[in-house]
């Protein structure tokens, strides 16, 4: 896999992750009971914590882009292993 490769699928890997890791902890003013200030939604979290959600989103990306680079550098799973799939033969073959 080329460089470029790996860091195409790792930047789309933590967003999709990112997207995953953030509701958890979020609580708002309103389900806290608290006022809601003015100029913010009521569903706006209290204490975001960004950047440990980050931390742990890329934590979780290393994980499962290991995964995958060793599933597919070594063929552990090909596309002619999934069933409802056509078999792939080479152009011209």
């Amino acid at each position: 896999m080329q460089l470029t490769s790996a860091l195409a699928v790792y930047f789309i890997m933590w967003w999709m992750i990112l997207f995953l890791v953030l509701p958890w902890g979020a609580t708002s003013s309103h389900e806290l009971g608290r006022e809601v200030e003015p100029g913010t939604m009521k569903a706006a979290p209290v204490k975001p914590r960004i950047l440990l959600k980050f931390g742990i989103t890329t934590l979780i990306a290393a994980v499962a882009f290991a995964i995958f680079y060793v599933v597919t550098t070594n063929h552990l799973i090909s596309l002619d292993d999934i069933p409802f799939l056509p078999e792939f033969r080479p152009v011209g073959g």
